[in-house]
């Protein structure tokens, strides 16, 4: 009988019918990207808000006051008291009665030096916004001290992702990939419509966290997808572009954000397009992969001839089944990675290189925020600057391999990082240029993770192992904001130190993997174990070869 990889080769590896389905699927990128990074925007911090004096809003609307003369009645006096406040976080404790109080000048009762002794408060009252509803922080009052509230929203959003690397990479190893994509779609939409329209924080952060785990649902197994119905050669082609549109994603995100003013228009914008993904389930068949590793070989063959027949194309007719592995059908679990010492160290150095990945770029993202400028051409550029990370992963993975250009992005990153820490203020357009430096690398390197982890797991274990190991990503995620804040507190540079410490140790441990250019999809842990012992012998037999000519 014929192998998988044999009945691909003459249906066509990447024939009419992949690209159609490639396209299709590389939209979920975009909308990924957009729940990864949307935080950006939708909980911008506000520019004009103030903390309100008990009595203040029935005062206000008493006296017909605009939100203008509110503050000039509650800041400027503030600042006689204390003239470095900015009367955001703390208040007069003093209140307004609505009935013996002057519209005209409601702090009469006090002169400049009597006022000089009145004593400040927190804000227990609230805040005033010119803008109430365009972010989450004005909608939820995450500012002062609930500040952090607004880090939270970006953690639990990563332990959603964390919960579905987990769950969902699980369920579509067991279940089918079209089938946990189409779930997962109908999920992260309906938990983003929740969100959009949450009447208070506790439903916003939990739902945020189901958008999370749905979401990651989404892009994996969309991913897993393109990866297993494509030949080993073009295997480089789809893992990269659609990572592509990861960034396009991320390019289009600052122009909705600058298009709508309210963090809910947002929020619906980058939902709403989800529900149409629910539309593949009559464009995107099951993939034949995993059709085999559940002995349904007849529907893989099905299957098979269908894409044949797209790609203007004919199976031979010996072709009446296919092998199916001989590995026992179970389910897949933890153990089945590390239980063998390749895949053991595999592994463990995937998983390392997927937190170091997603903390460096995470962290080089939000630094952006740090650093100051305008926001949306920023945050633009940023995604631009990713595009020829992924040219450049095309130009070498093909020519030398994955391994060595996954652990020259590391090693570049890390030296960048490193060296824009000690680069000076005044010397602005080199420091910019050598931290974009940083910024390719590590792109390059999130991206080609990947394509690597990927390559490297059988099919029985592919999805769950690339779920697993990239929950490490999440883990990163959480991480990052807050090791780049607190650590930026004690010294803005410092966390530019750390990530190139972590960035320089993964370039060092990713050369323990083995070579996957060119080499076909492994279907048993087996086959995962062969791939050193036959890369030696591939290196013994050119060394031999090179060698008798002399």
């Amino acid at each position: 009988m014929p192998s998988f990889d044999e009945v691909l080769k003459e249906a066509g590896e990447f024939g009419r019918f992949q690209k159609r389905i490639f396209f299709l699927l590389c939209q979920t990128g975009i909308t990924f990207s957009f729940l990864f990074v949307g935080v950006v925007f939708l909980g911008h911090a506000p520019e004009h808000y103030w903390c309100r004096i008990p009595g203040a809003a029935e005062l206000s609307e008493r006296c017909g006051w605009t939100l203008e003369e509110e503050q000039n009645y509650t800041v400027p006096a503030l600042n006689l008291v204390n003239r470095f406040s900015s009367g955001q976080c703390e208040r007069l404790d003093i209140e307004w009665n609505n009935t013996s109080v002057s519209c005209a000048n409601p702090l009469s009762q006090f002169t400049n030096r009597s006022l000089g002794n009145v004593p400040l408060t927190s804000c227990q009252d609230g805040w005033v916004y010119k803008q109430p509803h365009s972010t989450i922080v004005s909608e939820y009052n995450l500012v002062c001290a609930n500040a952090w509230m607004l880090d939270l929203t970006q953690a639990v959003l990563n332990l959603g992702f964390l919960t579905g690397a987990f769950t969902l990479g699980y369920a579509a190893d067991r279940y089918g990939r079209i089938r946990i994509y189409l779930y997962s779609c109908l999920g992260v939409g309906l938990c983003g419509l929740v969100v959009a329209f949450a009447p208070n924080f506790s439903i916003f952060l939990i739902f945020r966290f189901l958008q999370g785990v749905f979401g990651k649902g989404t892009w994996m197994t969309a991913y897993v997808i393109v990866t297993e119905i494509v030949g080993s050669d073009q295997r480089r082609i789809v893992g990269i572009v659609i990572q592509m549109f990861f960034t396009l994603g991320i390019m289009i995100l600052p122009g909705i954000a600058y298009l709508i003013p309210t963090w809910q228009g947002i929020q619906l914008a980058i939902t709403l397009p989800n529900f149409l993904f629910l539309l593949y389930y009559w464009a995107v068949p099951e993939s034949p992969r995993w059709l085999l590793t559940r002995k349904k070989g007849e529907k893989a063959l099905n299957i098979m001839h269908s894409i044949a027949k797209h790609n203007g194309k004919y199976l031979s007719p010996h072709y009446s089944e296919i092998t199916v592995t001989d590995e026992e059908v179970s389910n897949p679990s933890f153990l089945d990675l590390v239980r063998t010492p390749h895949m053991r160290k595999y592994t463990l150095i995937l998983m390392y290189a997927w937190f170091t990945s997603a903390l460096i770029y995470q962290g080089l993202v939000m630094r952006l925020g740090i650093i100051g400028g305008n926001l949306y051409l920023d945050f633009f550029i940023s995604g631009a600057v990713e595009l020829p990370a992924a040219l450049l992963i095309l130009l070498t993975i093909d020519r030398i391999g994955r391994r060595l250009p996954f652990a020259i992005s590391n090693i570049v990153a890390g030296v960048a990082c490193l060296i824009t820490a000690f680069l000076p203020e005044d010397i602005l357009w080199l420091k910019t240029s050598v931290a974009t430096l940083g910024r390719l690398g590590i792109t390059m390197a999130f991206e080609i993770v990947y394509l690597v982890n990927s390559e490297l797991y059988p099919t029985t274990l592919r999805n769950f192992g690339v779920s697993l190991c990239s929950s490490l990503c999440d883990l990163g995620g959480i991480i990052a904001p807050f090791l780049l804040f607190r650590l930026a507190a004690i010294w803005m540079e410092l966390p530019l130190i750390i990530f190139s410490i972590l960035a320089v140790i993964c370039g060092i441990l990713v050369l323990f993997l083995p070579e996957t250019k060119g080499i076909s999809l492994p279907e048993t842990v087996e086959d995962v174990e062969q791939l050193s012992s036959l890369q030696s012998k591939s290196g013994r037999k050119k060394k031999h070869q090179d060698t008798s000519y002399i």
